[in-house]
């Protein structure tokens, strides 16, 4: 079987490069003889990637202006209402490999939880009409993001395979059918463990992550966060290593975290962990630190996936449901809402503080199941085959 994924926006993304790496190892377990291949909207930021056979360039290309398609989709959204055509010509290079494959296997299920994106719907369309199998990798959508044409396209799919149960049932509620239940991939990825930074303390660090999507969408939690800071350096030990996840220009963690260094580049426990680290090694440092406090999906699964009680300044509800099927509630997720509120921010580090036996010992007893569930996905797929 030729197994093509697609919508993987790149690796300097490391969740993206995270769901690539364990997608891998889950497929080949169930289907050995599997050909991989993957489509990149950025393959210079793709490396090392065992397993995978050939990597495509598939960035959307723009339509020139005044140029014959341009003419053309003009005419469709003007005429027809239809922006289809401009979508099928900036993906021409992803469409014209669809019919070399089998199965089309979509690795960008965080792309539906955030709004309506009718180029996601004009491929998938495509791919179906091809005659090809569908499938959407390690889904988490929320019922504040379902629309008609969301809804019409999931339904398209041979197969949904969603990593959390709040997910599950939504899906569900609105009769989509070959929904499945497994866990995000990344709890299974292995890690690579560099040498310890200067300032670093074993057993007494503290992870903290924080993104520039958060502060877009409430900009009062970047003063909180730092107030955050500022409260477990006065009342603890602990050195705080600022840890970036996601180095997309205008998405940039390790930028916004520079500017949480340079506030506190006087204070000897506030270390800032480079750019340049690949998915498996910044889940190495994070293995190693005794607390976690994130807001990448991808970076909080690498702390839980090594037993680091974890603070999740949530966004949506993929870190909402990975708590909840954890530790059957949603333990220690803040809102969007709740991260601009200091007190409220300081209120639930104390209780990681205080639950830190607790919570490792929930984590060492469920992580194993739900690494079980991860592999899940791959059995599944095989049923496709």
């Amino acid at each position: 079987m030729k197994i093509l994924l697609y919508f993987h926006g790149g690796s300097k993304n490391r969740g993206c490069e995270a769901i690539v790496r364990s997608a891998i190892p889950i497929i080949k377990k169930s289907l050995p003889h599997a050909t991989l291949d993957l489509a990149s909207w950025d393959p210079a930021s793709d490396t090392d990637f065992t397993g995978i056979s050939k990597i495509y360039d598939v960035q959307p290309q723009p339509i020139a202006k005044f140029s014959l398609d341009w003419f053309i989709s003009l005419y469709h959204v003007k005429v027809h209402h239809s922006e289809a055509f401009a979508h099928k010509t900036m993906h021409k290079r992803l469409l014209d490999l669809i019919p070399h494959y089998d199965l089309l296997l979509s690795v960008g299920g965080d792309n539906y939880c955030y709004g309506e994106q009718p180029w996601l719907y004009v491929v998938d369309e495509y791919i179906k009409k091809a005659g090809k199998k569908l499938v959407l990798w390690g889904a988490s959508i929320g019922e504040e993001d379902l629309s008609p044409a969301k809804i019409a396209d999931l339904k398209q799919f041979d197969l949904l395979l969603v990593r959390e149960t709040l997910t599950e049932a939504v899906l569900n509620q609105h009769g989509i059918a070959n929904v499945k239940l497994c866990a995000d991939g990344a709890f299974t990825m292995v890690k690579e463990e560099l040498p310890l930074p200067e300032g670093w303390q074993e057993n007494n660090t503290i992870g903290f992550n924080y993104s520039p999507l958060v502060w877009k969408r409430n900009q009062a939690s970047k003063e909180a966060a730092q107030h955050l800071i500022q409260h477990i350096l006065d009342t603890t030990t602990l050195t705080v290593a600022l840890t970036p996840h996601v180095m997309i220009p205008g998405n940039n963690d390790y930028e916004m975290l520079v500017a949480f260094y340079e506030r506190f580049q006087d204070h000897p426990r506030v270390i800032l962990l480079p750019d340049t680290l690949n998915a498996i090694q910044y889940k190495g440092y994070i293995a190693r630190m005794r607390f976690f406090i994130g807001a990448r999906t991808h970076a909080t699964i690498a702390a839980y996936s090594n037993y680091v009680p974890t603070m999740v300044l949530g966004y949506s509800i993929k870190s909402k449901g990975i708590a909840k099927d954890i530790f059957g509630f949603e333990r220690l997720v803040l809102g969007i809402n709740e991260i601009a509120d200091t007190e409220k921010l300081i209120q639930k580090f104390e209780e990681l503080k205080r639950d830190e036996t607790e919570l490792r010992e929930i984590l060492t007893k469920e992580i194993p199941r739900i690494q079980s569930m991860s592999y899940k996905a791959g059995e599944y797929l095989a049923t496709l085959a």
